[in-house]
Formats: C-alpha cells, sequence, structure tokens
C-alpha cells in the first residue's frame, strides 16, 4: 500500500514537472531534455526540474518590478515616453526605420533629437569632467555605479558629492551590493554622518532577496541638475586610470551627455533608486533639445525584469541593418547561437565583421569559452583581433558610420540576460567618426587571429576553451 502510494505520488510530481516544461520552455531542445529526465527518474527527475530548471532569476527580478510599481513608482510619472514621438523623427524614413521601429517597441521611449554626446576615454579625461560636473550642479547630483572604490579616486568623488551635500543639494549615491565589496573599506563607510543619501542596490541578506551573484545593477550614471549626465563603461576608482600601472586596470571610454535623453538616464536611476529605498520619485521635467545637437539618442534600460530582452533584440537589430562595416569592441564576449548567426549572416551578405578583445582577461575562463566560439566565426570571414595589454574595458558597437551602441553591458549572457545594464543607442555621424577612428587605431595595433592559429593549439587548450564554452549560458 504504501509502496503504491509512493509510486503514485511520484508519478502525480513527475507530471507536474513535465506539464511546467511544456509550458514554460521556449527551447524545445531543453524542453525536451527536461521531459526525458522527469520520465525516465521520477521523482528525481521533478525534483532537479524544480531546483534547476526553473528560471529563478527572471520570476524575482519581475515580482520585484511589479511591486515597484504596486508600491506607486508607476504613477510617479517619469516614465513619459511617447511612441508617436520617436516614429515622427525623419531619421526613421532613413535606411535604419526598421531598427528605429523595433526599439521604439521594445524600450518604449522614443528616440530623441538634439542631444551632444563627447566620448571621454579613460580616467584621465572621464573622472575630471565628472568631478567638475560635480562642483558645479545647483541643484541635485545623482550617481549610480557597478563599483565604487575606497581608493584615491573614490575618495575624491565621496569629497565632491559631501561637499556638494552641505551646499544643499539633493545629493544621492546607489551602489551595487556586491559591487561595493570589491575594495575596503566599503565606501559606504566613508559617507557616514554625511548629508549624501546612500543606497545599495539588493544587499546580501538573510531575508528574501538573499545573496545573488546576478541581478547586479551593473549600470553606471551620472545625472548633474537633471540636464547634464554621464555613462558609459567606467566605475569609480583608480582602475580607470590608463597612466597608473595596477594589477586591477581597465582602460575604457565614458560619455559625457547633454539635451533631452539625460531624462532618460534620470528615468532609469530613479526606478533603481524607488527599488533599493522605497521613495517614490518626482516627475521628470525632460530638458529640451539643444541648439546645434547633432545627436539622435536613446536611453535603452534593460534587466532580467523586462519582458523582452532588449540589447539582446536591439543588437541583433543593429547587426541586421549593417551594409558595410560592423565595428565591435567588448572585454566579455561569449554570443549565443543566434548572435553567431546573425554575425556569420552579416560577413556572408558581404559586411566587414571585425571584432577586437583583450589579449589578455581579466577574468581567464570568460576568455577560454569565448576562444572557443572562434573557429565558426572566422569560418564564415568575422575577423577577431587580440588587443594587446593593459586590459581594455570598452564597449562599442559600431554599425557604418551611422549607429553606436554604447554603456554598460558587454556582449555575454550576464550582461544580456542576467544584469541590469543601461545603454546609449546614437545616431550621430561626428561622434560615429571618432569612435571608428579609435576602432580602427586599436585593431591596426591588435593581432589578428587566424584559423591556422586556432588549429595549431595544443589539445589540452582546445579541450579546456570547449569545457569552459559548457557554462556560457552562467558566465
Amino acid at each position: 500500500m504504501f509502496e503504491a502510494l509512493l509510486l503514485a505520488t511520484l508519478a502525480a510530481l513527475s507530471l507536474l514537472a513535465v506539464g511546467h516544461v511544456l509550458l514554460n520552455k521556449r527551447d524545445p531542445r531543453a524542453a525536451f531534455g527536461w521531459v526525458v529526465v522527469c520520465c525516465v527518474l521520477p521523482g528525481l527527475g521533478a525534483a532537479c526540474y524544480w531546483l534547476l530548471g526553473i528560471n529563478r532569476i527572471r520570476t524575482r527580478a519581475r515580482d520585484w518590478h511589479a511591486q515597484l510599481h504596486r508600491n506607486g513608482a508607476a504613477e510617479a510619472g517619469f516614465c513619459s515616453w511617447s511612441l508617436r514621438q520617436g516614429r515622427s523623427i525623419a531619421f526613421s524614413k532613413e535606411g535604419y526605420g526598421a531598427l528605429v521601429s523595433l526599439a521604439d517597441a521594445v524600450t518604449r521611449r522614443p528616440l530623441l533629437p538634439g542631444n551632444r554626446v563627447v566620448a571621454l576615454h579613460n580616467g584621465e579625461q572621464a573622472f575630471p569632467a565628472m568631478l567638475k560636473a560635480i562642483s558645479e550642479a545647483r541643484e541635485s547630483v545623482y550617481l549610480a555605479s557597478y563599483i565604487f572604490d575606497s581608493d584615491a579616486t573614490g575618495r575624491d568623488f565621496v569629497e565632491a558629492l559631501k561637499t556638494a551635500a552641505e551646499r544643499g543639494l539633493d545629493v544621492r549615491v546607489l551602489v551595487d551590493g556586491l559591487g561595493e565589496r570589491y575594495s575596503l573599506p566599503v565606501v559606504r563607510r566613508l559617507f557616514k554622518d554625511s548629508a549624501v543619501a546612500f543606497a545599495r542596490f539588493l544587499p546580501p541578506s538573510l531575508s528574501g532577496r538573499g545573496l545573488h551573484f546576478n541581478l547586479r545593477n551593473h549600470r553606471k550614471l551620472l545625472i548633474i541638475d537633471g540636464r547634464r549626465g554621464f555613462t558609459g563603461g567606467m566605475n569609480i576608482g583608480d582602475r580607470h586610470l590608463a597612466a597608473t600601472a595596477s594589477r586591477c586596470q581597465a582602460l575604457d571610454i565614458h560619455f559625457g551627455i547633454e539635451g533631452p535623453v539625460v531624462g532618460q538616464m534620470l528615468e532609469a536611476f530613479m526606478e533603481d533608486w524607488h527599488f533599493a529605498t522605497g521613495e517614490v520619485p518626482p516627475p521628470i521635467d525632460y530638458p529640451l533639445p539643444l541648439p546645434g545637437g547633432s545627436a539622435f539618442c536613446r536611453g535603452v534600460s534593460a534587466g532580467p525584469n523586462e519582458d523582452f530582452e532588449k540589447l539582446r533584440w536591439i543588437v541583433l537589430g543593429a547587426i541586421g541593418c549593417a551594409c558595410h562595416r560592423l565595428r565591435i569592441m567588448t572585454p566579455y564576449f561569449i554570443p549565443d547561437r543566434t548572435l553567431v548567426a546573425a554575425l556569420n549572416a552579416a560577413a556572408l551578405r558581404g559586411v566587414t565583421v571585425e571584432i577586437v578583445l583583450p589579449a589578455k582577461n581579466n577574468l581567464p575562463y570568460v576568455a577560454w569559452a569565448s576562444q572557443a566560439y572562434f573557429s565558426e566565426l572566422i569560418e564564415h570571414g568575422c575577423r577577431i583581433y587580440y588587443q594587446p595589454p593593459p586590459f581594455v574595458h570598452s564597449k562599442l558597437l559600431l554599425v557604418d558610420d551611422q549607429y553606436a551602441l554604447v554603456g554598460s553591458a558587454n556582449l555575454d549572457p550576464r550582461s544580456l540576460r542576467l544584469n541590469f545594464e543601461f545603454n546609449l543607442e546614437i545616431f550621430d555621424r561626428t561622434l560615429i567618426s571618432d569612435l571608428t577612428e579609435h576602432f580602427d587605431a586599436v585593431s591596426t595595433a591588435a593581432r589578428e587571429i587566424t584559423q591556422e592559429e586556432l588549429d595549431s593549439l595544443p589539445l589540452a587548450i582546445r579541450l579546456r576553451d570547449s569545457f569552459a564554452k559548457l557554462f556560457s549560458p552562467y558566465l
């Protein structure tokens, strides 16, 4: 009797798991695999599925995002977008109209004219500009960073932010709860007893939120008076100083922005601030287009709380628009099958596809997994380069001489699926020309990877790379 009851219970659990698989798994290969496991191992297979097969990352992120809006953020008025405004822009009538329409649909934000965007190379250019903007602020300073080190550069920012708060400005600092632990003492201690409002995004906790290595806030945002902004790939710390010899040195490009798109940057910050603190943000007053501002820009806030994988779709759309050249620079490159197919298809269409990666990566296992994809890309005409040290953290996607996608996201599953990121779409021939010149200078000095070189790698190296590739979805 007991054995019959146990078998019936195990069978019921397996059927329940199979039903959940069939309704929720979009990849038929993954669905088939879990169905087989649940049927072959009654009970045990279902337990494995409930523990390992359900994407709790996305489920939890969407639950928290829904709670944010139930608590009043949706009524705060900081998502004042208009699809009609984006589609009315003349640029959408050009060859990139399909990309503009795609981004309209998945971001629910308009492409805004009248912006001015300046590239700032490394901390030597970016940090003085950011500190100067903080010192000139009149109303508010909002800073979000994944890493905020407590080194010399970090302390310069701490003092600048404290001084701004002492002048009576609204100063808020948001640091990722895991990223803040990259240096000791943690930076929040330096703000203790100051007028700066400090918050952490998903800090380690024994509560229901717990400790998550995913769901990190990887965004880098500085907004001054709601009128000026800075974003890109740089965290706050000495590591981004090109002239400083450091074991953790990471060279990068940041961007200074003025114009209406700063309002979209502020939206992203306020949504994160509300999530971290529960405070309902006020309505956002968008800046007017700048006279002579030549850049059409759109802010792309992406994360696992979204219905669409925004960045992934926009990257695929941008690759599909390429007619002549596609340039990619990223520190972490782990493409999924769809991205590999899109890059190869572009190369086969006659587009010059160039990918620049760091020769020495600060995460070796990511570099191993990345190298396992090279043969398939090179075989179809993509060109891959290794940029010599120091480690370069820059993230650029340039399409022909028209379009750039820049910001905090890498081309890996962590950025495209697991973390919260902020990127900018930019249509500006002058800026794209400058970034293209930089890319070409870098690729000229870099070493191109050949199929012969890959074929000559020792068997142990190829096995290592292929083994690391198995973990690509989690790297």
